[in-house]
């Protein structure tokens, strides 16, 4: 059992607009080579890819953290998907969203892949670039339990761990407590113990706290070691948003039609990883060493039910995390979402055609 959940380690929990200015019109491109005129590649169709001959642009992209939930990111990179687009992309995985901000900010990477439940307070507080496209839509958490924890009522004079105090799962589990009438760290503790998904998991194992909040496929291996699912936080409605592509304040200056390809690619990816389970797979199953066919199916249906096809961020989600994040004592020094987000780059997407072409009116998959 030991080794089961180490081999799910990098799956770890997900941490988790109004349009600016548009970026200059992106100039149809050249077909490129191996492009002919008739395919759905040509650049009468995809104004987004390279000109023939044209160097690929490095760039660099982190994750905040190892998930299933940035299949999109993982499945573009597994098939090369950025070369077509002129992007030569280097993945880097950085820790929390902390140590992510500052690397976005400092032009150390130029786009972060992360929730934006996540991201929301150090936005708020530093303006280290803008959200781009949101490619995932809603809170993927559940409420694992030990067998004998039935409810959340169970939990009454009993443990929850989390990594620590103020991250996203634990405002969460707050806000679940006090939903169902008990106060967190009297009635129910909630104990930072570190570690990742796996190791809480193995905590609860032992006893040590009786449960945790985590992402598909923990919820199956809870249910086939016997313990319970007892809760979807996504039942709480609160806003939220979530994996979403994030450019730093350099980029989006300096070179606004590479963040056009960018996100470009992404729209690709999401259609390819709804289309093609089996590539999508593929991705997961390489890029986090993971061969149980139960838990790559629980990510990829959870991914595929909560994807945003149009890639738009939604402004109104965005508000309720920027006015959560103030009354929680957060020192937000933005306006509103127009600071920290922009829709202009997605919205040229819809204007060219692109999306309507990607998705050829095909109804989302079941």
């Amino acid at each position: 059992m030991y080794r089961t959940v180490l081999s799910l380690c990098i799956l770890g929990a997900l941490v988790a607009c109004g349009s600016s200015a548009p970026p200059p019109a992106v100039e149809p491109a050249a077909v490129g080579a191996g492009q002919s005129e008739g395919s759905a590649d040509s650049a009468a169709e995809n104004p987004y890819l390279s000109r023939e001959g044209e160097a690929p642009l490095p760039i660099k992209v982190a994750t905040c953290v190892v998930s299933g939930s940035y299949v999109h990111l993982y499945n573009a990179l597994e098939s090369n998907l950025f070369a077509k687009y002129g992007l030569a992309v280097e993945h880097a995985f950085i820790g929390g969203t902390a140590a992510s901000l500052a690397a976005l900010a400092s032009n150390d990477v130029q786009f972060l892949y992360c929730g934006v439940d996540g991201t929301l307070p150090g936005m708020a507080v530093g303006k280290q670039g803008k959200i781009v496209a949101t490619t995932l839509l809603g809170l993927p958490y559940v409420l694992i339990t030990r067998a004998e924890v039935r409810s959340v009522m169970d939990l009454k004079g009993r443990s929850v761990g989390v990594a620590r105090v103020g991250d996203l799962p634990d405002r969460l589990l707050r806000i679940l407590l006090e939903r169902h009438g008990l106060v967190p760290n009297e009635d129910v503790m909630i104990r930072p113990i570190g570690g990742s998904t796996p190791e809480r998991h193995l905590a609860m194992l032992s006893d040590v706290i009786q449960g945790h909040l985590a992402t598909a496929p923990f919820d199956v291996m809870a249910r086939k070691e016997g313990h319970n699912v007892v809760y979807r936080l996504s039942d709480l409605g609160l806003p939220s948003v979530g994996a979403s592509v994030h450019a730093n304040n350099a980029v989006l200056r300096d070179n606004p039609r590479l963040v056009q390809r960018f996100v470009a690619a992404m729209a690709e990816s999401v259609q390819r990883t709804e289309e093609d389970p089996a590539a999508a797979r593929q991705a997961l199953r390489r890029t986090l060493d993971l061969e149980d066919v139960d838990a790559l199916d629980a990510v990829y249906d959870e991914v595929n039910r909560r994807s945003n096809r149009s890639l738009a961020i939604p402004t109104d989600q965005l508000r309720a995390l920027i006015e959560d994040a103030r009354a929680e004592g957060t020192p937000v020094e933005i306006g509103g979402p127009e600071d920290i987000a922009t829709n202009a780059f997605v919205e040229d997407l819809q204007r060219t055609g692109f999306l309507d072409r990607l998705w050829d009116g095909k109804p989302r998959a079941q």
